[in-house]
């Protein structure tokens, strides 16, 4: 058995119909283009002629230099009692200049019926005939099965003849298509075996969705049965749940279970690739998706914490560079002393593990998280705590004290938030006042209006991110509110927190974190 597997992705045509999925021809452009550096064999570009931006694509993506991955144009079978020469979707699709087709056709008995509203013989002719005119073409076919384990289980003669008219008229590939993810890791395994045992010369595919939470599962599963390509999309993007993930999927073929892929050289760049993805469709990445999320090697726990710094595969399933991920702690009342530790290390802060303070430090620590502080994602402001808790390092300003006032002007129609801050350095007070359009932006420009002459580093500051969070709402207006915010400069983006029962000291606290941290860093990098 070969175990060499092809992989095929089809988050350009697939992925787009999940919700909140989109992309611009622009950045569909740029994801192949990363796909095929990483690896992939094949990508589905889209559907031609479902839409203007598919189209487009099509035509700009013959500019790109692609190195191995093969683009792919998607579409069905002909019409019923349709000449496959006159219908006008098959010859969008031979328009779309591809060097691959992958045609989709009814495996399912009652989708021949009760969607193509036709009969069993007729359907097979559509098949054949639309694999058999695109090879004409030139074309290297794909045939997808749709809903073929469905299709098997209610009849299975019909789904296998289905099949063999396909695999007669020269696809060099069939896939089996779960289409509606609801079949079982046992029942993909089975019948793809038993595919493979009635095609032993043919290719054979797997398409997996997860609406049962087992796409990665059942795709693994039918290449342990004789599947050499697997369909999926990156980060799983897809219609109602998604489609089988081809991170996870990759990952495991190469890491866990001895298959090749022609993206195992590149498996260290995994990370980048679903991260990239990810910014591509302009949504954020999932902390906790498998090998690749910020969440996937982080340990909270001080007992983890503690013997993953002796032996890392103590609670590591595998090294996380090898995706491109790296080993995190995080501190959180749940934390000890070899969690603050390596915490510390990992930001660049090395601790005495004898300091006489840690105890206490830690004390206090749990207390804030009790009080609505979290510092998981706020990395800048633990860097602060330590610093002043442990270091003893003085504070580089005094809040002395800050208002904020929000007008709304009815005849205008305008809102305007005005802030005050007063602010001692070096024993001289400094009163600023700011005007923004909102509150959290006043006190911004106030705060900064008072340390700009004195560090005048706090203008490469920018604000990236602003998140809001109330923790105990059955307080109702009096809830404990947490403000999470993400700043950056030209080299590093950080996280500051601040928590409390008014969203303007939490925004405040925030606020401040951000700037002193950038205060610091510049501190440090002069000395």
């Amino acid at each position: 058995m070969s175990k060499w597997v092809k992989i095929y992705d089809t988050t350009l045509r697939d992925g787009t119909q999940g919700e909140g999925v989109s992309f611009t021809v622009q950045s569909k452009l740029r994801v192949a283009e990363k796909l095929d550096q990483f690896g992939c064999d094949y990508i589905e570009g889209g559907w031609p002629g479902s839409n203007p931006r598919d189209m487009a694509f099509f035509q700009e993506v013959q500019s790109l230099s692609l190195k191995r991955a093969k683009i792919v144009a998607f579409g069905s079978t002909r019409k019923a009692s349709v000449a496959v020469e006159d219908d006008p979707q098959v010859q969008l699709l031979c328009q779309a200049q591809t060097p691959v087709v992958t045609l989709f056709g009814k495996t399912w008995l009652l989708h021949v019926a009760e969607v193509l509203r036709t009969t069993p013989e007729e359907n097979l002719l559509m098949i054949e005939d639309t694999v058999a005119y695109l090879v004409s073409q030139g074309k290297e076919v794909i045939y997808d099965a749709e809903h073929f384990f469905d299709g098997y289980l209610n009849d299975p003669q019909y789904a296998f003849a289905t099949l063999e008219v396909a695999i007669r008229a020269g696809a060099t590939n069939v896939s089996l298509c779960d289409t509606n993810g609801g079949r079982m890791v046992h029942q993909v395994e089975e019948i793809t075996r038993l595919v493979s045992k009635a095609f032993p010369q043919q290719s054979i595919g797997v398409h997996c969705h997860n609406d049962c939470g087992l796409g990665v599962a059942v795709s693994l599963a039918g290449v342990q049965a004789g599947a050499n390509l697997v369909q999926g999309t990156f980060n799983g993007y897809g219609e109602r749940t998604g489609n089988a993930n081809l991170i996870p999927i990759i990952a495991n073929l190469s890491l866990k279970m001895g298959y090749h892929t022609h993206c195992e050289s590149s498996l260290s760049e995994l990370r980048d690739v679903s991260l990239f993805v990810a910014d591509m469709a302009n949504l954020s990445h999932d902390p906790k998706s498998p090998f690749v999320g910020a969440s996937a090697f982080v340990h909270k726990g001080g007992v983890h914490a503690n013997a993953v710094a002796k032996i890392k595969s103590t609670y590591e399933h595998i090294e996380p560079q090898a995706i491109g991920n790296r080993t995190r702690v995080v501190v959180s009342d749940m934390s000890g002393r070899s969690s603050l530790i390596l915490k510390a290390r990992d930001i660049g802060f090395e601790l005495n593990p004898d300091h006489p303070d840690i105890k206490e430090f830690l004390e206090s620590l749990k207390q804030l998280e009790f009080r609505g502080y979290q510092y998981e994602s706020a990395d800048a402001s633990f860097k602060l705590l330590l610093k002043k808790g442990l270091n003893q390092e003085k504070e580089l300003f005094e809040t002395v004290s800050y208002r904020v006032i929000v007008e709304r002007d009815k005849q205008n129609n305008t809102v305007c938030s005005e802030a005050t801050a007063k602010i001692l350095i070096g024993g001289a007070l400094i009163h600023t006042v700011a005007e923004s359009s909102g509150p959290v932006g006043a006190l911004d420009e106030a705060l900064r209006k008072a340390l700009r002459n004195h560090y005048p580093c706090i203008d490469k500051v920018d604000l990236v991110d602003f998140k809001v969070r109330i923790l105990n709402n059955a307080h109702g207006s009096d809830a404990i509110i947490r403000v999470h915010m993400d700043s950056r400069d030209e080299n590093e983006t950080w996280g500051t927190v601040g928590a409390g029962n008014n969203i303007i000291v939490a925004s405040w606290q925030a606020i401040r974190d951000s700037l002193e941290y950038k205060i610091f860093k510049e501190q440090e990098q002069k000395a």
